[in-house]
């Protein structure tokens, strides 16, 4: 793999992370200690020293089973990054971003993972009943007391995004390092503002879902519902009030003749380039210039393996970045259009550049 600096940090990461969500009990369709163990021996084979975890994963097990890992590693190989926010138990006091559920969820993942510190703390979503004051200052505690080295964000919009940067100028709080946001071919509106911030402020973007839950891959075809055994896509296309972010619903693509296109130019890039589909769906990720590291998933070896052929060794060329961005692009809403149509030629080479004109990093 290659390694990038995680934002403005010293601390390099593999571009490949592995996201560790499908770790658990394997009654509830996750890995077991030992598959996922597997997994872990083959991405730190593969150059891998990247790891995400949360604390909500399968309630704590993905951090055990990590831990029971790392235990018998060299422990300053390994980046590890684990969140909070959600709840974790039945106490009232149990979730969200008070001072008293980060400190005790900080002191519950060390144990967990088996080890004194956390590489990467980062918050997993907004909490509107809590000032984000309040959070920074428990983080910027875990931080003095060297129970995290880094902190981040994940799944903010905009504004919130600006509001936490702002914060951190003030010198009372540590920096925020890295966005961790949902970012694909099928998802790009984190570029209208999220990505923005973090290309002006120097944020390292985490993407998560790189393949849509499996939209991305290739293996669903037009004119096909998936089945009930065809992993997430398949579960929610049978019953569609289970759709989420990470299981979109069939009915969103099934006569979409644009997401259909998109698969169509994949498939021929993919075997110009000797590729598979899911490795053109991560290269071109990796390819855009405010991306650190993109966080897969595996539930096998060989799906690890392929998403990790994606990461060095080879590059889309201009041309194929340009017909992708063109047939994945969003609609852009006002005032975006009328901002970037009447910005196109005010380019200031001391001043940074949107980055919805950076195709290719």
């Amino acid at each position: 793999m290659e390694y990038n600096y995680l934002g403005r940090t010293g601390l390099r990461v593999s571009n490949i992370c592995l996201g560790t969500m499908t770790f658990g009990q394997p009654q509830i369709g996750k890995l077991d200690k030992d598959a996922s163990h597997k997994v872990l021996d083959r991405f730190a084979a593969l150059g891998g020293n990247f790891i995400d975890t949360a604390n909500m994963y399968t309630r704590g097990v993905s951090e055990s089973i990590i831990g029971e890992w790392l235990v018998r590693q060299e422990r300053e190989n390994f980046v590890i990054a684990t969140k909070v926010r959600s709840p974790m138990g039945d106490d009232v006091n149990n979730v969200g971003l008070g001072r008293k559920h980060i400190m005790q969820s900080c002191d519950a993942s060390l144990k967990r993972l088996q080890t004194d510190y956390i590489d990467l703390y980062q918050i997993h979503n907004w909490d509107f009943a809590v000032p984000p004051e309040e959070w920074l200052e428990a983080l910027g505690d875990l931080v003095k007391a060297g129970k995290v080295r880094y902190i981040g964000v994940c799944n903010l919009c905009g504004w919130q995004m600006q509001k936490v940067v702002d914060l951190c100028k003030s010198g009372r709080y540590p920096a925020v390092v890295s966005l961790q946001q949902q970012y694909n071919l099928l998802c790009r509106h984190p570029e209208f503002e999220e990505f923005q911030v973090c290309k002006q402020e120097n944020l390292g973007v985490l993407p998560w879902s790189p393949l849509k839950g499996g939209m991305l891959t290739g293996k669903y075809k037009r004119g096909t519902r998936p089945s009930l055994s065809a992993g997430r896509i398949g579960l929610v296309a049978q019953d569609e009030s289970k759709a989420m972010q990470i299981a979109p619903a069939w009915s969103q693509y099934e006569n979409n003749e644009d997401f259909w296109k998109l698969l169509e130019a994949m498939e021929k890039i993919a075997k110009n380039c000797g590729k598979s589909i899911p490795q053109v769906a991560i290269r071109w990720l990796l390819q855009k210039d405010v991306v650190a590291s993109v966080i897969i998933g595996a539930n096998s070896i060989e799906q690890l393996e392929d998403n990790i052929g994606s990461a060095t060794n080879w590059r889309l060329s201009k041309e194929q970045m340009d017909e992708l961005d063109t047939l994945s692009k969003p609609e852009v809403p006002y005032p975006y259009e009328m901002m970037w149509r009447m910005n196109t030629n005010r380019v200031n080479p001391y001043h940074p550049a949107p980055l919805v004109k950076n195709t290719d990093g």
